[in-house]
């Protein structure tokens, strides 16, 4: 054999391997999801988008800051932890390039004590905790206003904060601290509202919150992803698969109706 024919040979082996991997890391997702629910739930859509060939990674954060970052910056593939009004509440404070492909579940917040058995129960200038983002916070205040709690000033807008609290029932004070350090602090305020996940995270049975939104409500999380990339065949194949009614099935079995199916 020629030196030739072997140098061909040898470069045709190379080109086939390289062309190997780079096929094979085309159908790999890293996705970004929150601890708890979300990554539960995730592990269950990765065995699906498994047996269509396409391999997820799953990666966890402690916070709702750092899976939009890691996605911008290209550290993700995607993300599923945030509800679309978060998702463009973050494209406008922080100028993400990132759109929502899909809905995925809606987790309804609730209210909860410790101190307390009743909302009747919150004394005169009761600490109530919210979440620091301004979505969630909005989202918060129009739980309490929905149970009669506060009033907020008309013209608030979409994101209202405390400072559009016009009225409270009780001459309420209110502190925003980050969504995830809301369980932490539960017995040190008189009632704190807090996102299911995180809820369920600190042991909180959901449906024991004093007041709860409605499962309809119009937070729908979804899976985010750059909108340059949106149209990879990959991801067509992972909204398939959190859609599939394996995945169904192991939301409503697991939690019981604390997280809903959005789609």
């Amino acid at each position: 054999m020629s030196k030739h024919v072997s140098s061909v040979m040898l470069l045709s082996l190379v080109l086939a391997v390289s062309n190997g991997c780079a096929k094979n890391d085309a159908h790999r997702l890293k996705v970004g999801v929150t601890s708890g629910a979300h990554a539960q739930i995730l592990e269950v859509v990765a065995a699906e988008a498994l047996k269509k060939g396409v391999h997820v990674q799953v990666v966890e954060f402690s916070d709702y800051v750092q899976p939009n970052a890691a996605l911008a910056d290209g550290s993700l593939d995607a993300n599923s932890f945030q509800h679309l009004p978060y998702l463009e509440q973050q494209r406008k404070d922080r100028g993400y390039r990132l759109t929502s492909i899909g809905t995925t579940v809606t987790f309804p917040i609730a209210a909860y004590s410790v101190r307390h058995e009743k909302l009747d129960a919150l004394p005169t200038g009761a600490t109530i905790a919210i979440p620091n983002d301004p979505t969630n916070g909005a989202r918060a205040l129009a739980l309490l206003q929905t149970a009669g709690l506060i009033r907020l000033r008309t013209g608030a807008g979409p994101t209202p904060t405390p400072l559009d609290v016009e009225w409270s029932r009780g001459g309420f004070h209110f502190k925003e601290l980050e969504a995830a350090q809301l369980a932490r602090v539960l017995s040190d305020v008189d009632l704190a509202v807090i996102n299911t996940n995180y809820a369920l995270e600190g042991g909180l049975d959901p449906f024991k919150g004093l007041v709860r939104e409605s499962a309809q409500s119009p937070y729908a999380n979804v899976i985010a992803v750059r909108a340059d990339d949106a149209g990879r065949a990959e991801f067509k194949t992972l909204v398939e698969a959190y859609h599939s009614p394996e995945v169904r099935q192991f939301i409503e079995r697991t939690f019981k109706g604390a997280v809903v199916p959005a789609w």
